[in-house]
């Protein structure tokens, strides 16, 4: 498997809505292995396919629980409740923190990597986690949402996206 390079902001990839997944097979799984990897090395919970420079809507996030890695082709939204405000920092932006207010609640639809439809429901900071990648799917960034940025002494022990 292979630690693919992240692409920082500005690049105009970031900010693109990402077009959907249509085949299903080897190259995707060796995508997903690469972005697995990728997110490990550089120590994040998640990471979308943009952040790697490519257009598909393709995320991957595991925060080390019990929920394992999920990997997500075309998701979607399909209900959100609640509210949750917390830290945030993104590998696209290196060293920046700030805090998001997001939905504490969210159930999703999408696709594994065999093509099997599945639904995902998830709070606190999964929730949180699977949100900021979406994003990244529809060109959001979590800089959009920031109420104000942090400093690194104020992110001790903190669980940041």
């Amino acid at each position: 498997m292979t630690v693919r390079k992240i692409v920082n902001y500005p690049a105009a990839i970031l900010e693109l809505k990402c077009k959907e997944v249509v085949k299903f097979d080897k190259k995707l799984g060796k995508v997903l292995d690469d972005m697995y990897d990728t997110m490990i090395e550089f120590d994040g919970v998640g990471l979308a396919a943009p952040q790697i420079g490519l257009d598909a809507r393709i995320a991957i996030v595991d925060i080390d629980d019990d929920s394992g890695t999920i990997e997500m082709i075309n998701p979607r939204i399909v209900k959100q409740e609640g509210e949750q405000t917390g830290p945030e920092g993104c590998l696209s932006f290196p060293g920046l923190y700030g805090e998001v207010t997001r939905p504490n609640y969210v159930k999703i639809e999408a696709f594994d990597r065999k093509g099997r439809p599945y639904t995902l429901e998830a709070e606190d900071f999964l929730a949180r986690a699977i949100q900021h990648e979406i994003d990244h799917l529809d060109g959001i960034l979590f800089t959009t949402k920031v109420s104000r940025y942090l400093e690194e002494d104020e992110l001790e022990g903190a669980e940041c996206e």
